[in-house]
């Protein structure tokens, strides 16, 4: 009996393939292969671009089962640099983001879903400023595989339009609203 009932315990392990299971990921930070990046609108003339020196994240993937993926990204906001040391003084002050009060945004999942094209939707909840409201994030994957030094990567890129007035942030101008570019490569745990 003993037998018969490992014998159905492995045939029904074998019959449910791995790659049905998500793997987990850390996004690549270290090696400076994720990018947070920023653009806003200066007072309707042109843009303001920058990005987020300092975060970290985790994602679960699998092609198979997309409904089962996640992503959790952290950014340190006091790290944001648009490249002239005076106004990444004045964004991060309480004028605008307030980093020394908000230090963190982050962004979770709460659902992924593929769209027709073969795009991701992955929605979540984003804090920002010490508010945290719904978002979307337009995402697409990039590719996966063997890297040169032994592990596994996956890489995806993804945009979402958020509306600073949202999240309590004053608006100035014409700069209602804050494009964010987000790339991750992350090795597989």
């Amino acid at each position: 009996m003993k037998k018969l009932m490992m014998a159905s315990a492995l045939t029904a392990a074998m019959a449910f393939p791995l790659s049905a299971m998500a793997a987990d990921y850390t996004v690549d930070t270290k090696g400076a292969h994720a990018f947070v990046s920023f653009k806003v609108s200066h007072l309707g003339y042109s843009f303001i671009q920058g990005r987020f020196n300092e975060f970290d994240g985790t994602f679960s993937y699998d092609a198979d089962n997309i409904e089962a993926s996640k992503v959790t990204v952290n950014v340190n906001t006091e790290s944001l640099d648009s490249n002239h040391a005076e106004r990444d003084k004045h964004l991060r002050s309480d004028d605008f983001i307030d980093a020394s009060k908000y230090s963190t945004a982050k962004f979770v999942s709460t659902k992924v879903t593929k769209n027709a094209d073969g795009t991701l939707s992955i929605a979540g909840d984003m804090t920002l400023h010490g508010v945290t409201k719904p978002a979307v994030i337009d995402a697409k994957f990039i590719g996966e595989g063997k890297d040169p030094w032994g592990g596994y990567r996956a890489g995806f890129e993804g945009t979402t339009r958020l509306q600073v007035a949202d999240y309590g942030i004053k608006v100035v101008g014409a700069s209602s609203y804050v494009d964010l570019d987000i790339v991750l490569e992350g090795v597989r745990n």
